[in-house]
């Protein structure tokens, strides 16, 4: 991103956040200190960090061990239409994968047969996934019936599904963007995006059609801090080995209705947002310069979770002649503002095989809502193609539906490498008065004081008072002898020090239940969870 770009995002969003109400207070914090009342605060950068000699880690996903979850196996997954030129998907192209607390059921949107429909499952533990019979296109799964343009079908491409608790008409609960082409259509305006709402995610209705030009692979969500939708539009930006080419890159449009993505106002031009950099290093086996394919993000506790899609090559023509799919791996990114996103570790949260034959050779697509909280762990769907198919091999053959799972707020975890260290925090204010640790200190310890502005501890949440956690476990409460809870501190700037003993840190939080609810946003939910924020804090860890 220029600094010009930068600059005037950074502005928009301050003015937006001083706009906003803080969340659950009614003042603004004192001093400089750092309100943590909405949501579990994690390491993944030093923003709430003042001093420490822990060492952060960050983590990847594991590959769940039963993979895939759903493979092409119905006529349409099959591509049957197509006849000999069939290629066979069941895999989240954008899509969505969410938890509705309505049903208490896991949904599923996803690539149904390449470039042909939109298919529906749904699953009562994230694992088994049946398909429906729905009656959109009777005897098939189908959400989005065939519709033709001049006589040239509307084939699907890429497609963001999102489940918007704060609709107030039920018949928009739920909202699509779809990137679509006309078949055998060659002409300038044969694609188009539209946008769609739903009241249960099966009964689609167009509302707007976009009026400028977005590329495939562009996507929609919502960012709950600044209050808007973000159009995450896919198109070319500048390469940097040779200014005379381009790479795809993102670029960035928000409105705070849905509806109102489909037009620019005074045909404003959207700017340049994200774009890869130096530091993406082109994969060694394939030398061609990385690109940012794929882009979604989610709120996820105190910040927002992003996904860049890294494509590594080969190009279009290559993979067509060698019927291999694209290489493209999945990192994170992290953002306090909704705009800025940090790419801590350029290593893939998700990576490809790259083996041929292999069911994630390549091609990985997150799904959006990015990911979903299942008990002490986050659940994470993607779309992967392997190139091969019954009939025949193609680039985009083979599709279908992976899980990983990454431990809750396990994004990083600051560990006592040296077998004991500690930080402090800047100074930070709350309103709850029960503190909460997501540690593994299973051969170790953690402990916990508290200091006033004055850098003196608060007598009696001293590191010697504070009963030792030993264990693991993603919600842990911290006490002390002879008080309480943190209540008579709630609304005061304090510094929180943590000593740790050989084990690792991943975020802590003060709630105002003794459940722990964090009442931070939960992502795409997840069994237990009401709405799009933790309210309810689930099982309790005891150590």
């Amino acid at each position: 991103m220029d600094n010009t770009t930068r600059n005037s995002l950074l502005a928009c969003s301050a003015a937006v956040l001083l706009a906003l109400p803080l969340p659950l207070a009614a003042a603004a914090p004192p001093s400089d200190a750092i309100r943590i009342d909405v949501g579990r605060q994690l390491f993944v950068d030093d923003l709430l960090i003042a001093e420490t000699d822990l060492t952060r880690t960050f983590h990847a996903a594991e590959l769940y061990e039963n993979n895939p979850v759903l493979k092409p196996e119905t006529p349409l997954e099959r591509n049957e239409s197509r006849g000999k030129n069939a290629i066979p998907v069941a895999a989240p192209f954008g899509d969505g994968v969410w938890f509705d607390p309505h049903d208490r059921l896991f949904k599923m949107w996803y690539h149904a047969g390449w470039f042909d429909g939109v298919g529906y499952a749904t699953s009562k533990d994230g694992l088994h996934w049946q398909r429906p019979a729905l009656d959109v296109v009777p005897g098939t799964n189908r959400v989005l019936p065939v519709r033709q343009i001049d006589g040239h079908r509307l084939t699907r491409d890429a497609a963001s599904v999102w489940l918007d608790h704060a609709a107030t008409d039920a018949a928009q609960r739920w909202k699509m963007f779809a990137y679509f082409r006309q078949q055998g259509n060659k002409a300038s305006n044969a694609e188009r995006g539209e946008l769609f709402t739903s009241p249960d995610g099966i009964h689609w209705r167009t509302v707007r059609t976009i009026g400028y030009q977005v590329g495939d692979n562009s996507s929609i969500f919502q960012d709950p801090f600044r209050r808007q939708w973000v159009f995450s539009v896919r198109n070319g930006a500048v390469s940097l080995r040779d200014p005379n080419c381009g790479v795809r890159a993102r670029f960035y449009y928000a409105r705070s209705e849905f509806t109102d993505l489909a037009e620019r106002k005074g045909g404003e031009r959207l700017p340049l947002w994200l774009k890869l950099d130096a530091r993406d290093r082109p994969d060694p086996d394939l030398g061609y310069e990385p690109e940012l394919y794929h882009f979604t993000a989610v709120a996820y506790e105190s910040l927002m979770v992003g996904v860049f899609g890294i494509f590594y090559g080969p190009p279009n023509e290559v993979c067509a002649k060698e019927k291999r799919p694209k290489i493209i791996d999945l990192q994170l990114g992290y953002s306090r503002d909704g705009l800025v996103y940090d790419r801590p570790r350029r290593e893939a949260f998700l990576k490809c095989s790259r083996a041929a034959g292999a069911w994630n050779r390549g091609y990985l697509h997150p799904a959006t809502g990015v990911c979903l909280i299942v008990g002490d762990k986050l659940h994470f769907y993607f779309g992967t193609w392997s190139g091969v198919a019954a009939n025949r091999n193609h680039m985009y053959a083979g599709g279908s539906t992976g899980l990983a799972t990454l431990r809750r707020d396990g994004f990083a975890s600051m560990d006592a490498a040296a077998g004991r260290g500690s930080l402090l925090t800047r100074p930070v204010v709350f309103r709850g008065k029960y503190p909460f640790v997501n540690v593994n200190a299973r051969a170790g310890e953690l402990r916990m004081a508290v200091r006033g502005a004055d850098g003196k501890v608060i007598v009696p949440y001293s590191l010697e008072n504070c009963l030792p956690v030993q264990g693991d476990g993603t919600r842990i409460q911290l006490r002390w002898k002879g008080v309480a809870d943190l209540a008579p501190l709630a609304g005061r700037a304090v510094q929180f020090q943590f000593q740790l003993v050989h084990g690792q840190l991943y975020s802590f939080w003060v709630s105002p239940d003794a459940s722990g609810a964090s009442y931070g946003y939960a992502a795409a939910g997840g069994p237990g969870l009401t709405g799009p924020v933790d309210t309810g804090g689930g099982s309790v860890n005891a150590h």
